[in-house]
């Protein structure tokens, strides 16, 4: 198995268990992330961010989390992963199932650089948020604001746990 393999097996095996510390020891410093909720870069944001969501899944229960991931596959510069997401969305205590692909970038060093993860932003609404999901969650504009609203909600966690 190839080390960045390791590495994200690493990873994914921390994030089923709500390790956010683990999670973030993957990343390389100027780190990006981008999926439809969150566009980030550096180390710092995309620890926060890992931090917030482990907290949310264990505040809302661990038996509400549940994770599995699979086809994980790399070499010295990219790498792969499809992962499965179960949990209790803290806003409207909805459950929602959320399946998602990941790509990767990985540094020398065998750090995460660049992690895009792929989902269906409308059918995460209409688990998530419901009717207004359902009614809204297929506009970009819509998809455009949730982006901003994560983005005041990571900026308050790094706040308060600066």
């Amino acid at each position: 198995m190839h080390p960045n393999e390791q590495t994200l097996h690493r990873f994914y095996t921390a994030f089923a268990a709500l390790d956010a510390d683990t999670m973030a020891s993957c990343y390389a410093e100027d780190a990006i992330f981008d999926d439809p909720g969150f566009s980030l870069k550096g180390h710092r944001d995309i620890s926060g961010m890992w931090h917030m969501l482990c907290a949310a899944a264990q505040g809302n229960g661990r038996e509400n989390w549940r994770l599995e991931f699979r086809e994980i596959s790399a070499d010295a510069e990219s790498g792969r992963a499809i992962w499965e997401a179960h949990y209790q969305f803290s806003a409207t205590r909805r459950q929602v199932h959320n399946i998602i692909g990941s790509d990767f970038t990985f540094t020398p060093e065998g750090l995460i650089d660049i992690q895009r993860d792929h989902f269906d932003f409308w059918r995460w609404s209409r688990q998530a948020l419901g009717l207004g999901g359902v009614m809204l969650g297929w506009a970009p504009f819509f998809q455009k604001q949730m982006r901003k609203q994560t983005r005041v909600a990571l900026d308050r966690y790094m706040e308060r746990h600066a």
